[in-house]
């Protein structure tokens, strides 16, 4: 059995567990908070029935999946027989300097050591390490037993077969790796999340659409082939005779829009009032908690289908 060690039980170092847990690994959980790794076995306690139950747990019963996760009261303890440590503390970077520090003192020398960092370069944590060449982020969408997407990003330093290890294991724990060929701010997902959310903030702020209606037409228009498809794939089959015949035909259309879209719209300024007035009136503060429950559910529903989908109509 591998032994993986999650150190950091919040919110992503919870749901790290319950992947590599279901993905038949040994996993120890660290956190300095009292109580933060029991509170994540707890989570997984209730989460793992309903995987079970859309089928998303590849065979085990939830409690032999829920046997794999042990509390490590100490940082040694966690790090012990560990071959792939996934840390997820505050997205701090003094924070990261430190942890990675004490990882890279007690951790064995061939274990790799990986970041779930969503915003911080892994050259500006990992410069200082002696065993440096093994530290790289792992950034996930979380959660990550439910979506399988993660981005694996080296540092200038990071030993290239320490990349192809790391793409590997995040491929038999289930996940879908986009390795980056060298670290850039944002990585992948959040420059593509980015734009979109650009464009949709100038939406709204310029007074050309609703808050809801951005969220149709990602929700009911775009979102529904892209949770099957790149953007590369969907705009090869939307032209007769692939990708270059959609940019002969299309690509004047876009550079005619581009110079409309440089101009940034502060988020925190006059729009916030108007996105979180829509967002209360569809959704009172008090049901976040719910609604986050209903989009789990949701997700989970949606894993199951594209699962089998790719098991009928190939993938």
């Amino acid at each position: 059995m591998v032994a993986t060690a999650v150190i950091g039980a919040g919110l992503v170092g919870r749901a790290w567990a319950i992947a590599f847990a279901r993905a038949g690994h040994d996993v120890r959980i660290y956190d300095e908070a009292p109580d933060a790794a029991e509170k994540a076995v707890r989570f997984a306690t209730d989460a793992l029935p309903a995987l079970a139950a859309e089928g998303l747990l590849d065979g085990p019963a939830p409690a032999e999946v829920l046997a794999r996760l042990r509390v490590a009261d100490t940082l040694a303890t966690a790090l012990a027989g560990a071959t792939h440590v996934q840390e997820n503390t505050p997205e701090d970077l003094e924070t990261k300097q430190r942890v990675f520090a004490q990882l890279d003192q007690a951790a064995a020398p061939d274990t790799v050591l990986a970041s779930s960092t969503s915003a911080l370069l892994p050259s500006k944590f990992t410069g200082h390490l002696a065993g440096r060449a093994r530290c790289l982020v792992v950034h996930p969408i979380n959660p990550p037993y439910l979506i399988p997407a993660v981005e694996v990003v080296p540092a200038p330093w990071t030993d290239p077969t320490i990349v192809e290890r790391t793409r590997a294991f995040m491929v038999s724990a289930g996940q879908s790796p986009i390795v980056m060929k060298r670290e850039l701010d944002g990585f992948v997902m959040n420059r593509l999340q980015g734009a979109l959310l650009e464009e949709a903030f100038r939406l709204v702020a310029d007074g050309y659409a609703s808050v809801e209606d951005v969220d149709i037409g990602l929700r009911e228009g775009l979102a529904l082939r892209w949770s099957f498809m790149g953007p590369f794939e969907t705009i090869d089959l939307n032209a007769p005779d692939g990708v270059r015949d959609y940019v002969v035909r299309y690509q004047q259309i876009y550079s005619r829009l581009f110079p409309s879209m440089q101009r940034r719209v502060d988020w925190a300024g006059e729009v916030i009032e108007a996105i979180e007035r829509d967002r209360r009136a569809k959704l009172p503060a008090a049901e976040l908690q719910r609604r986050q429950m209903w989009r789990d559910r949701r997700l989970m529903a949606l894993a199951a289908h594209k699962r089998k989908a790719a098991r009928d109509f190939g993938s």
